[in-house]
Formats: structure tokens, C-alpha cells, sequence
């Protein structure tokens, strides 16, 4: 059952920073959602989608339902991401992606096919590449571990039109000059696929208990850790594929998640933020804020803000932002199995 496991793991966060261009002279808000951010909640039979506004005074725990009734978002949702005026969320559960309007969220169409255990998705070019954990080893044991592929979707008329095999496991992405680079927690390799070819460039070995990555100045950075493994941080230099690595002492074993703002390198452990330079040498074992979720489930840092988030999945969720000196400047009660941070700006 080492696969399934996928579907309650550390998540995360990679989230995706994703601007929309406003002309200079119109700071007129395109809508509701707009200039403010979501939190996606996974759920256990739907998920939900809260909103606030980035001054925080404004907060909307539910705003699919409120927008499109009765209808239903799916279970498990994992993952937005953002192309144009549109964002597309991950339902893992429904095999399915649900496009809405990123300003008024209306419901606009939702894509079902050619989809199996999304995850997570980037978008190059109006194109999207989704990756699909597939079958679980649970469900098929000899394939399970090894048919995880990328969905590629065509965002102009938002159909499925091909998808990229594997042979591996695979989960969280990003997407530098044209590559895809693929982590999983399950998988002792970082994946890269070229997307003009469509065919798996050779991989790097980064061993295993990998799941947060991120990029930055042509560097990708890669936390490994969670479950009470021992932690590393390992810097893929894209250019030559070369890299290095940052062991964690024992007492900070089981790394979380990772995000990147500014050159700062934040990481979580346990209930706790840790903070170093991107062109550090060494872990800190200093917390800059020790938060008081006591599984967290989400995490980003934006504009000046570090977002946690507690993973209910009996009750409602929290979502606590901070400022980066550690104060908190709010808490919100959001819902079941808080995920991830969403930036609509």
C-alpha cells in the first residue's frame, strides 16, 4: 500500500505565485476574489475553497458553494493553479479539474477525462501538465509504482490532449525554461521531462522522502523529510544538473514544507517555521515563529506574510498568517483538511 499513502501525505505546498497583469492606471478590482487569496481545503467527500482579502479584514469560508449552489467541487481537492482569468482546481478524489473564473469564481466548465489521481499542475505556453499518481500498489502491485504520468490539457478549449508516461512515481512540480521537474516522496530520482519533446530527459539521483520544490535563479531546491524522516535540503544547479546538499541535525528530522521568498529559504517542522538563505550552508535549528497548529497540513510565504495551515479532517481547519518578524496578524477558521495558500493578485 506504499502509494496510497500518497493521498494523506505532507502536501504541499508548493504554491504557486501567479500574477495577473493590471494595467498601471486601473487598480479597479476585476471581481469579488480578486487582489486577496485562497485556501484550498482538501475535504473527505467535497473540498472547499475559502477566500481573504490581502488586508485580512474580509474572509469567505466557503466561496464555491456560495457561487455555484449545489454543485460540487469533488473530494480530495489537492491543488490551483492559475492561466489567464481562470483557475483550475485539483479534485484528486473526482479525477477531475473544475475551471472557474479567478475574480468571480464562477463555475465554467470542469475537465474529466484522461485524468487519474491528479495532483498538481503548471501551465506553459496554454498548456497545462498535470501529474497523475495513476494506480495505487494497493490496486495493482505490479504497475502500481511505476504508471504515474503527466496529463498534458489544452487550456484553450480546456480538453485533455495527451499524456506523458513516466514509469516512475510522481507528485509535485514546477517548470523552468521548459522542463518539467518532478519530485515524490516514494521516488529516489528529481524527473525531468521536456515538454517540447514530450520524453523524459535522464534524471538526478536525490534519494528518497522527497516532496516540496521550488525554484529560484536557476537553482531548484528540494526539501526532503516528513513521517519522521531525516531532513536534507538538496540544490539541483539546472544548469548542469550538478548538486549539493544540506543535512539537517536530528533534532529537526521530519521536515514538512518549504517556500522561497526573497532569497530566504522558510521550512517547517513540527508546529515551527525555520528560516536560512538561499546560499546557506547549514540548517537553522532556530524557529522564527512556533505556530499553534498541531499538524500542519499547508504553508506558504507571500508578500510579507507566512501562512500555516492546522489539517483538520473531523472538524474545520485553521489557516494562521504571520508576519516575517513572527507576529500573528490573524486566524481563520477555514475547513476540512486545509491544504494550501493561493495568491490572486
Amino acid at each position: 500500500m506504499m502509494k496510497f499513502s500518497k493521498l494523506f501525505l505532507i502536501a504541499l505546498s508548493v504554491s504557486l505565485f501567479v500574477s495577473c497583469s493590471n494595467d498601471d492606471s486601473d487598480d479597479t478590482p476585476k471581481g469579488v476574489y480578486d487582489k486577496g487569496f485562497f485556501i484550498l481545503n482538501e475535504g473527505t467527500t467535497q473540498g472547499t475553497v475559502s477566500f481573504s482579502s490581502n488586508d485580512l479584514t474580509s474572509f469567505t469560508k466557503d466561496v464555491y458553494s456560495i457561487v455555484n449552489g449545489n454543485d460540487i467541487l469533488g473530494k480530495y481537492a489537492q491543488n490551483i493553479f492559475f492561466s489567464g482569468d481562470n483557475a483550475y482546481i485539483i479534485s484528486g478524489g473526482a479525477n477531475n479539474i473544475t475551471v472557474v473564473n479567478r475574480y468571480t469564481f464562477k463555475l465554467i466548465t470542469k475537465i474529466e477525462t484522461g485524468l487519474k489521481n491528479p495532483r498538481y499542475g503548471v501551465v506553459k505556453d496554454g498548456k497545462a501538465y498535470v501529474t497523475n499518481a495513476n494506480t495505487y500498489s494497493y490496486e495493482n502491485a505490479a504497475t502500481g509504482d511505476t504508471d504515474d504520468y503527466v496529463a498534458v490539457i489544452n487550456l484553450a478549449t480546456n480538453t485533455f490532449e495527451s499524456k506523458i508516461d513516466l514509469n516512475s512515481t510522481a507528485n509535485r512540480v514546477v517548470l523552468k525554461d521548459g522542463k518539467l521537474y518532478i519530485t515524490d516522496s516514494y521516488n529516489d530520482k528529481l524527473l525531468v521531462v521536456d515538454i517540447a519533446t514530450k520524453k523524459l530527459d535522464a534524471p538526478v539521483q536525490i534519494g528518497l522522502n522527497a516532496d516540496c520544490i521550488e525554484e529560484d535563479n536557476g537553482v531548484l531546491y528540494i526539501l526532503k523529510g516528513g513521517f519522521g524522516n531525516a531532513s536534507e535540503l538538496v540544490k539541483v544547479k539546472i544548469a548542469d544538473k550538478t548538486t549539493s546538499k544540506i543535512a539537517f541535525p536530528e533534532s529537526l528530522s521530519g521536515a514538512g514544507f518549504m517556500d522561497i521568498e526573497d532569497s530566504k529559504i522558510y521550512y517547517t517542522v513540527g508546529s515551527s517555521v525555520y528560516t536560512i538563505n538561499t546560499n546557506a550552508t547549514a540548517a537553522s535549528t532556530t524557529a522564527v515563529i512556533t505556530t499553534p497548529a498541531t499538524y500542519v497540513y499547508g504553508f506558504a510565504v507571500n508578500d510579507g506574510h507566512i501562512y500555516v495551515a492546522q489539517g483538520n479532517f473531523s472538524t474545520d481547519g485553521k489557516a494562521y498568517i504571520y508576519n516575517l518578524a513572527g507576529t500573528l496578524q490573524k486566524e481563520l477558521t477555514t475547513g476540512i483538511g486545509t491544504n494550501g495558500f493561493y495568491f490572486n493578485d
